[in-house]
């Protein structure tokens, strides 16, 4: 069973591999993510790739590389309380190893995921040795809008299908 934020309990296997959003009997949508799914479901190739090759994971993680279990830290790092995880690397009944449910709609997690990466980078990018990439940066922030962003994303991956 897993407890979801909103404290209803849920069955391993209502979860399906496909899965972005779970109606909940508590009357809301939850965002739900599995270990397999990419990164790419939130941003595109070409920054999953920068990310891949920029952020190496401490040794002691069990994953080589930067990916959606990473995304997912970050985001319960800004919201533990809205998350519910669960292991199910014991069960192979079920396809999956990790499962994050959120407390809010994938929408909501994929604005989330977008506004920590762009801190990150806002972040590696203050480290730079180029003087000027801070303020380029800076300035092509300003003018990017997240939800924008993600609704013109969705529209294009057609996640909502």
């Amino acid at each position: 069973m897993v407890e979801l934020p909103c404290g209803e309990r849920v069955e391993t296997t209502a979860f399906d591999l496909g899965m972005r959003e779970y109606d909940c009997p508590c009357g809301e949508s939850h965002a739900v993510v599995m270990d397999m799914h990419p990164p790419g479901r939130f941003l595109p190739e070409s920054i999953v790739d920068i990310l891949e090759s920029a952020v190496e994971p401490a040794e002691d993680d069990a994953f080589e590389e930067f990916g959606t279990p990473h995304l997912m830290g970050a985001v319960m790092e800004d919201v533990p309380e809205e998350v519910a995880t669960y292991d199910a690397s014991g069960e192979g009944e079920v396809g999956y190893a990790l499962l994050w449910v959120f407390d809010f709609d994938s929408r909501t997690l994929h604005e989330y995921v977008v506004e920590l990466v762009v801190e990150l980078m806002d972040h590696a990018v203050s480290h730079a040795e180029n003087p000027g990439a801070q303020g380029e940066f800076e300035d092509a922030m300003t003018e990017f809008d997240v939800g924008a962003f993600v609704e013109e994303y969705r529209d294009e991956r057609n996640w909502e299908a």
